[in-house]
């Protein structure tokens, strides 16, 4: 039925307006995603609303997501004290660009997928070749089938300075290429291997290759021993970054009418090379988006997808058959319960061609994407707590933190507390009933934590901070990592002059046993 001109005229209006509230004002044209509304690019904001709801009652704890379609943007949000311009720790997520540099070295002539890994090491080779390590590839290193097991990772990167020579004189006890193992230290390796023919860090090397025709600036990467970029984790990027990546992934490596990476490349790296295991049912795969095919640093998905995955939940999914990428930014211990949000709610929503205004439901999930926020406990002081513990230092038993001491400086509805080591001091600022935002140089919760050296110049830490007495003996320290995905509780509870310590991190890093404080 044809519409009237004022319907017209309003509809007109009213997808201006919503256009112009989605796009936030500290971003230039040139430099982020063009916005949408999600009816106009055939998404329905219902299906939106309820991905949002699923994971408000969920296990996982979001942090940020935006949804493309088309090209466009057409929701994204920030759970706060998490925002829109700051980095975030992307865990494995690395990988799938440390593969694009090799993608780009590839097609620079700089290295085929065919050579040897020793060829590139002459200095750092064991006593003794086997004909497993004589035969490994850079393609094995790609697809997570260098025949190491178990894989080397945590043990070297804790103990060894350097990694390449630690990697190659772990055994292969598999031929390269036949028997998929996770292997971070084999993604470390491709950043090594850039290095080598580049001259230049994976970080450096992408920067004139991807990182600036995208316009994606800030970013960070971590380093080990030799000032090599980690590779196989370590970036640190925006949401935008991500969806900005996984956009130009979608577009087969071109953007902005350039072809930033080879097409062939974008296609050879997202397909799959191995299977996981080979033995698992049909029923186990189905459900499982851990068994659908491994490619260069990529996971393949149900439904014709593929993704950039980080541990703790950060994800890059790319969904070519819908013309739609998500990233998300999180921490959760059920990776594959968070995905699931992905294809029971945002997939169902995406339909073919345009939908009718739904000036409702707009209005809603505008409202409910600008009110995000993750839990703060209330406003809580105890008077007679707060006097016992101001301005008073507790000599801590040893304990797992290093900390030697812990001090309490009360001021209104703020607490200084500073926590000692035997090297150093580190004061940090909390707030009851709202976030402290403030940096620290304290080393937060990391599934790396000892990896020598990897903090190295990215320090300090951005955090939110708050407190809240919880009951008349015990007050409870909340510290955001905002540019990881990990927080810390520090529960403290006083009994007459001593002070009992207890220290969690959230989801899957656990928890460190409790200890004692003697009142100084």
């Amino acid at each position: 039925m044809k519409k009237h001109p004022n319907q017209l005229f309003s509809t007109f209006i009213l997808v201006l307006f919503l256009l112009a509230a989605c796009s936030p004002s500290s971003k230039t044209a040139s430099s982020a995603l063009p916005r949408s509304i999600p009816e106009a690019e055939g998404v329905s904001s219902e299906g939106i609303l309820d991905f949002l709801d699923a994971a408000a009652k969920s296990n996982n704890e979001l942090h940020s997501f935006i949804f493309i379609r088309h090209g466009k943007v057409i929701a994204e949000g920030w759970w706060k004290p998490y925002q829109n311009n700051l980095k975030h720790t992307l865990y494995s997520t690395s990988k799938s660009f440390t593969s694009t540099a090799i993608g780009f070295a590839v097609s620079e002539q700089l290295l085929t997928v065919n050579d040897q890994v020793i060829s590139f090491f002459p200095d750092d080779l064991p006593d003794s070749i086997s004909s497993n390590l004589a035969n490994l590839k850079i393609k094995h290193l790609l697809s997570m089938s260098a025949g190491q097991d178990p894989e080397p990772t945590f043990n070297t990167v804790r103990s060894d300075s350097n990694w390449v020579k630690s990697f190659l004189a772990t055994p292969i006890v598999h031929e390269p290429g036949t028997v998929f193992l996770y292997n971070s230290l084999a993604s470390y390796m491709l950043s090594a291997i850039v290095q080598k023919v580049s001259g230049q860090t994976v970080k450096d090397y992408l920067t004139p290759r991807l990182f600036e025709p995208l316009a994606i600036e800030g970013y960070d990467w971590e380093i080990d021993p030799q000032g090599i970029n980690t590779g196989g984790w370590g970036l640190r990027l925006k949401t935008e970054d991500m969806a900005k990546f996984g956009q130009l992934l979608l577009q087969k490596g071109k953007w902005n009418e350039q072809q930033i990476i080879p097409a062939a490349w974008v296609d050879e790296a997202t397909t799959a090379k191995i299977d996981q295991n080979p033995n698992a049912t049909p029923e186990e795969r189905v459900n499982n988006s851990w068994l659908q095919g491994y490619g260069y640093q990529f996971w393949r998905c149900q439904h014709n997808a593929f993704r950039a995955d980080g541990a703790y939940g950060q994800y890059i999914i790319v969904m070519p058959d819908q013309d739609a990428v998500v990233a998300i930014q999180a921490e959760t211990a059920d990776m594959q319960d968070e995905i699931n949000l992905v294809w029971d709610y945002l997939l169902p929503a995406i339909k073919e061609g345009q939908l009718p205004i739904d000036t409702e439901s707009n209005k809603r999930l505008k409202k409910q994407l600008a009110e995000l926020a993750l839990p703060i406990a209330a406003k809580q002081l105890n008077s007679q707590l707060v006097d016992q513990l101001n301005t008073n230092t507790f000599k801590l038993a040893s304990n797992q933190m290093k900390w030697k001491s812990i001090s309490f400086q009360f001021n209104g509805e703020q607490c200084a507390l500073t926590f000692a080591t035997s090297q150093t001091e580190y004061p940090i600022s909390f707030n009851t009933g709202k976030w402290a935002f403030g940096e620290t140089s304290m080393l937060g919760p990391n599934l790396l934590l000892g990896a020598l050296d990897h903090h190295k110049g990215l320090l300090p830490e951005k955090i939110a901070a708050s407190f809240s007495c919880i009951d008349e003996n015990t007050i409870e320290f909340v510290l955001r990592y905002i540019e990881t995905p990990h927080t810390e509780k520090i529960r403290c509870t006083l009994h007459e002059n001593e002070l009992d310590v207890q220290v969690e991190f959230s989801q899957a890093p656990g928890s460190i046993a409790p200890f004692k404080g003697i009142k100084q």
